[in-house]
């Protein structure tokens, strides 16, 4: 069978035809790499083959070269790079001859795979006169598709690209990029993959704005381009003004003084829904840029600095203009919109919520005239819209601002929850949760608490999405009111609530029973569940107690049906079932701590019965192993008797190096297992640290599981004490290596990664420490205090420490001073770093500046 029949029969809609093509070319990819790939490139480039055996033929080729997974990439780019020249050649001519293909598509189908090898080979400092061959492409070529194929491939490549990598190439790209984006070019599909281009590249040409005539000619073709009588290139312009809002914000005042303002505001009225999408996203952006700002000023303020940044308040100048149009925009609503399908209407609502951020207290009098003049209109467009506005607003402002407010509209909302439109009582619903969340003060108990629960109550048995609001809402009531009115002194007996609880968690069960998730309702009801559970006050404990039976009988029935599983849509409701009930069941295990006792052996049955029936279904067991996590910290040394049969299925879990969450909940339980049992797990911890050991040797494992490793050191010797002598030598090894890593101030996934590690380490250390001290073993830390010392140092002297690596470090000093006899780490404590870093520092946490105060005592005791 030739290329071309096997690439169409892996299109086939007989499914056996489908599997057998795809298998025979899979092998093909194994035997012969460097002729399957030829193969490939030759389908393509033909120009008598038929586009859709064409396209699977590019698509090929791409995920030939291309991988999610950083290992799988690193292996497809060395496969690649391994090819001899002449074949790589080959295949690169005849990729970049389909750009010029007279069937557009084809030529689009090649963009991809140039830009693919180009994403291996670039940064390889490979295929060095690419880029050259692209702009000639775009700049002295008459044909028009192949214009547009290059000017994809640029977008493909700046996309996929570090923007340092094509920096010595920047003004070239660029140059070509906005001569194909002016409104003087003669073809709009040319303009298009023009502005798309510029989209992607917009990050890597940053020296270009520092310069303003640069600038003042990119924005000016961006704008021109939002003119455009191209609907789509006007759509991709207002794209390319959200990224640059984004990017380059500081840089924008004089654009919104002299364009901007009103090329957005026209925009946002634009008759098609995809302009006034973006135009709306624009103001979006402007406000998450100044929230964030405003958030940096007070950082800096806090910390007697002054802001890197300052905000212009663009939105809060442009408030009277843009608010009207939102609030016009919140009325297009339709009657049988699609919850999944964004519209205008509901990216209006976002940026309403985005402004009240933004500019505050100023939002208030700009949306009440709306609110109140249509909050009871006949029309359920504006009453809709008139709900949406209030709940949008409801963070931003300062809550003595909106409680007034709130409290007047209150009785009006809950009345509405029996309205007669789907819409409004939707958005009521989710009103009220906001309410609920935001401004808890103004529901009062002896007033408000009833009708509002009845209500909300009520809403459970409507729609799908009013029961998902209306459990929202009904969370967010038991999470804030237990905020409201605990008292750490003496926690109450009883709570506003208490009346309430019986009725509110059985109409919970109740929503619970369904077969159907639709909305997510069935989740929202377990998620209000749990809530309720988690802050039930002691007269309240019953129905805790009841419902945790319910749910065990829940689980026992759903693993009955098991066997009865057919196709993925029964499977995966399964599987959610049963992570609800997972999630439920720790949340009371939490609860009664160790009053779950007596059903602790029905837990534990149901529990391994479940891992069993999960399989390889790694969402279900990670619930699993939480719930063995749970009731492990509960019992605490009566978890001993259930050991024995868990260890079989924990191992495995361990060892699954490739799934990175379960094997970093596995490594969580045995923590759980040696807090629980304390120095009774001295006899697991030579198995527990022989699987953790190995698991730091995996190249496979993710890194940020071997932290988590790290960590659970420090869980397994704080349980055993002088128990852990064994594993010392070979431990401290370990984080001394670890603690070696080096920080790239430039590199920042290795900054944050470094900073995590750094924490694991030393709660490793913190544990050891601990668990050592008051025991006659403490003497064998002794030669491993310098490298202890040697890691606070650099931890507490990095200009980008966080604070959580600065507070284990002053415990870490303050144990370690702590455990010997006075004068015996003299030498090494009197060092001047260590008097230097245990001065006060201004940004330091309360709590960070506690301890470091007792460990600067702890020092002076040591080293007098």
């Amino acid at each position: 069978m030739n290329a071309t029949d096997l690439l169409a029969n892996t299109l086939s809609a007989d499914s056996n035809t489908r599997q057998d093509a795809t298998q025979q070319l899979e092998n093909a990819s194994r035997e012969n790499y460097p002729q399957y790939m030829l193969m490939l490139s030759a389908v393509l480039l033909e120009d008598s083959t038929p586009l859709h055996v064409r396209n699977a033929a590019g698509l090929a080729l791409k995920n030939a070269l291309t991988a999610r997974e950083t290992s799988r990439q690193t292996e497809y780019s060395n496969r690649w790079l391994s090819l001899d020249p002449d074949t790589k050649a080959k295949i690169k001519q005849d990729a970049l001859m389909t750009l010029a293909s007279p069937n557009l598509k084809a030529g689009q189908f090649a963009s991809q795979v140039v830009a693919a090898i180009a994403a291996v080979e670039l940064p390889q400092d490979q295929w060095k006169d690419l880029i050259e061959i692209l702009l000639g492409f775009v700049n002295n070529q008459p044909n028009t598709n192949l214009k547009i194929a290059t000017l994809q491939t640029i977008g493909y490549i700046c996309e996929t690209i570090k923007p340092e990598i094509l920096s010595l190439r920047a003004n070239e790209i660029l140059t070509a990029v906005i001569h194909g984006a002016r409104k003087e070019e003669p073809s709009s599909d040319v303009q298009l993959a023009a502005i798309h281009a510029l989209y992607n590249s917009l990050e890597f040409v940053r020296d270009n704005f520092e310069r303003d005539g640069e600038r003042n000619y990119i924005m000016q073709v961006v704008c021109e381009a939002t003119q455009s009588s191209s609907v789509s290139v006007q759509v991709g312009a207002f794209e390319c003004l959200v990224r640059i809002m984004s990017l380059y914000y500081e840089k924008m005042g004089f654009y919104m003084e002299q364009a901007l303002f009103g090329l957005t505001v026209v925009g946002m009225k634009h008759s098609d829904e995809r302009v006034a999408l973006q135009a709306v996203e624009f103001w979006s952006t402007v406000c998450e840029e100044e929230v964030e700002l405003a958030l940096e000023a007070q950082e800096a303020i806090d910390y007697g600095e002054q802001p890197e940044r300052e905000s212009r308040h663009f939105a809060k100048i442009a408030l009277p203009e843009i608010v009207p149009v939102l609030l016009m925009l919140l009325t297009k609503q339709e009657e049988d919109a699609d919850e999944d399908e964004w519209n205008v209407s509901m990216a209006a609502g976002t940026c309403m919520s985005l402004l009240a951020g933004a500019v505050q207290d100023a939002i208030v009098p700009a949306v009440l005239p709306f609110i109140e003049g249509n909050i009871t209109s006949e029309d359920w467009h504006r009453r809709e819209a008139a709900v949406m506005a209030f709940g949008s607003v409801l963070e931003g402002p300062d809550p003595s601002v909106l409680t007034p407010l709130a409290e007047q509209a209150l009785p009006t909302l809950i009345s509405m929850m029996a309205d007669a439109n789907t819409h409004v009582k939707d958005t009521t619903a989710w009103t009220l949760g906001r309410i609920c969340d935001l401004l808890i003060v103004v529901i009062k108990p002896d007033m408000q608490l009833h009708p509002l629960i009845s209500a909300l109550v009520s809403g459970l048995q409507d729609s799908p999405r009013i029961v998902t609001n209306c459990a929202w809402a009904l969370m967010n009531l038991a999470d804030q009111l237990a905020v409201y009115y605990e008292d750490d002194a003496e926690p109450a007996q009883s709570g506003p609530l208490s009346p309430y609880y019986e009725g509110v968690v059985q109409a919970l069960l109740r929503v619970t029973e369904s077969a159907s998730n639709e909305a997510n309702y069935r989740t929202a009801a377990y998620e209000a569940m749990t809530s309720y559970l988690t802050h039930a006050t002691p007269d309240a404990i019953t129905v805790v107690q009841n419902t945790v039976v319910t749910i065990l009988q829940r689980m026992e029935h759903l693993l009955s049906l098991h066997n009865q599983i057919v196709g993925v849509d029964d499977s995966n409701n399964w599987n959610e079932l049963q992570s609800n009930l997972c999630s439920v069941a720790i949340c009371v295990i939490r609860k009664l701590n160790n009053g779950i006792q007596p059903l602790a052996d029905r837990i534990m049955t149901l529990v391994l019965q479940l891992i069993q029936a999960a399989g390889k279904t790694s969402t279900v067991l990670e619930d699993a192993f939480l719930v063995v996590g749970a009731l492990a910290s509960a019992l605490e040394t009566a978890f001993a008797p259930y050991i024995g049969a868990f260890l079989p299925y924990l191992y495995p879990a361990l060892k699954a190096h490739e799934d990175t969450q379960l094997c970093t909940v596995a490594v969580g339980i045995i923590g759980d297992i040696s807090r629980a049992l304390g120095d009774q797990s001295a006899q697991y911890a030579n198995p527990f640290m022989t699987v953790l050991l190995e698991n730091l040797q995996s190249d496979v494992l993710n890194r940020n599981v071997k932290i988590t490793i790290l960590s659970c050191f420090g869980d397994i010797a704080l349980a055993v004490g002088a128990g852990f002598e064994p594993y010392l030598d070979t431990t401290m090894n370990v984080l001394k290596q670890a603690g070696a890593v080096e920080i790239n101030p430039l590199d920042y996934d290795l900054l944050d990664y470094v900073g995590q590690l750094r924490e694991g380490i030393l709660e490793a250390y913190t544990g050891i420490v601990t668990g050592l001290k008051n025991t006659p073993k403490v003497p064998i830390l002794l030669p491993h205090a310098p490298s202890i010392l040697e890691l606070i140092y650099r931890c507490l002297s990095d200009e980008e420490r966080t604070e959580p690596v600065v507070k284990l470090s002053y415990g870490l000093l303050g144990d370690l001073a702590d455990s010997f006899p006075a004068g015996q780490l003299k030498p090494l404590l009197l060092q001047p770093w260590v008097a230097s870093e245990l001065r006060t520092r201004q940004r330091m946490s309360p709590e960070t500046k506690k301890t470091m105060r007792w460990a600067r005592e702890m020092v002076k005791i040591a080293t007098q």
